[in-house]
């Protein structure tokens, strides 16, 4: 997938003096240093990185660690004291200010805050219209695409709405409507969920992932808590001090601590919500195909030492599982028959997930599973691979590393 945002040894430093500040950086002194000795402020120092096209890029830390500073110095809401955004190809540090309105009003959908900013005087319909009257849209075309967006975040039949007759929750439904509707590419988002109560967050954190499946925004997200950037990131970066600790999925960031401070991060972290169907699946030794007799299968069987085999159609599409001590029993029992037809007993219902299924309802799979191992599907009911509960429960180990520990 294509880089939708580069970013190239950005630095910002509040104070009068950034050159100076970011020359004794060089020379090692620290974030502290800089402000006691230079009484300047290191918001973000040297980092570099990249944002795939429909991406969330989620940037997390703890308060002060830069990642609210970086956010704004992607769009230049601050101005950066060293290094390149490029964006779409465009380096938008080198724009003018016409230069820049212009860029931002094609590339950004502007941000989503944790205290929601709408505007208490106007109704709902017309809060998310506003960003497209700043862009002089004309009225007819600005009511109709306000209308699609509050439809598409779960507010009809609230559009002439006041905010303060919302609750909390769809008040921020208006604040991502109102971002949305400009229909920009990238989406900046300032821990806004952070102010809802859990159930409420978890229900904006859905309507989220189900609005980003539709429109494949480009979405920047930051937030302070571990579990809502494991829940929405494609990737994390990890803040600390102004600088990028560690940038990964969530898997890498759980199994590859990059240092004490991100092992402290995800140390209290259910691994079995975040190692999924995909971490922990293994490849299918062989499988039986519709059509194939029953000593075809269990010569399949016993040449692999399995003590079952998945049945696919041609198209590699689960159909059944058989296991190996009843298929054995039923050819000695008919041993004497030239051409023994297929039993339907022998053909069990199997278990399957699609591979981002959760490993804690995998467990839960194998709780209620008698027999055989979890086949792991696509969309199209095709085998990607297969669960053993050998690798479940190594799964759940800190030494465990998806790719390592046996799986391939």
């Amino acid at each position: 997938m294509e880089d939708k945002i580069i970013v190239k040894n950005l630095s910002k430093i509040f104070g009068k003096n950034p050159e100076k500040a970011i020359g004794e950086l060089k020379k090692g002194k620290s974030k502290n240093d800089i402000l006691r000795e230079l009484n300047q402020k290191v918001g973000v120092y040297d980092v570099s990185f990249s944002v795939k096209k429909s991406e969330i890029f989620v940037l997390m830390g703890l308060s002060g660690s830069g990642k609210s500073t970086l956010q704004r110095l992607l769009n230049r809401l601050h101005e950066p004291s060293q290094g390149e955004i490029i964006i779409d190809g465009t380096d938008i540090t080198k724009l003018n200010k016409k230069e820049l309105r212009n860029f931002r009003r094609k590339h950004f959908c502007g941000m989503v805050f944790q205290n929601f900013a709408i505007l208490p005087h106007l109704t709902v319909q017309e809060n998310v219209e506003f960003g497209l009257e700043l862009q002089s849209v004309d009225k007819p075309t600005r009511a109709k695409k306000a209308i699609e967006v509050i439809k598409l975040v779960g507010l009809e039949g609230h559009e002439n709405s006041y905010p303060d007759e919302l609750s909390g929750g769809m008040q921020q439904r208006v604040g991502l409507a109102r971002g949305l509707a400009v229909d920009a590419d990238i989406l900046l988002m300032d821990e806004a969920f952070s102010a809802l109560d859990p159930i409420i967050r978890r229900q904006m954190q859905d309507e989220l992932l189900e609005i980003q499946d539709r429109m494949q925004k480009t979405i920047i997200f930051v937030t302070h808590d571990l579990d809502e950037a494991f829940r929405l990131g494609n990737r994390i970066a990890i803040m600390d001090d102004g600088g990028i600790v560690q940038i990964g999925t969530a898997e890498e960031i759980i199994s590859r601590p990059a240092n004490d401070y991100v092992k402290a991060f995800v140390v209290d972290m259910d691994r079995s919500a975040i190692f999924t169907a995909a971490s922990v699946m293994q490849p299918v030794e062989d499988t039986a195909f519709e059509g194939d007799g029953p000593r075809t299968i269990l010569r399949k069987i016993r040449k692999k030492g399995l003590t079952g085999i998945l049945m696919t159609n041609t198209r590699k599409e689960l159909k059944a599982y058989i296991r190996a001590s009843e298929l054995a029993d039923y050819i000695n029992k008919n041993k004497d028959a030239e051409n023994i037809p297929m039993n339907e007993g022998l053909l069990h219902e199997p278990a399957s997930v699609e591979e981002n299924t959760p490993l804690n309802e995998i467990i839960n799979m194998y709780t209620d599973h008698e027999f055989g191992p979890i086949a792991v599907v696509d969309k199209q009911n095709k085998v990607k691979g297969v669960i053993v509960k050998g690798a479940v429960i190594a799964a759940l180990s800190e030494s465990y590393i998806p790719g390592e520990n046996g799986k391939t």
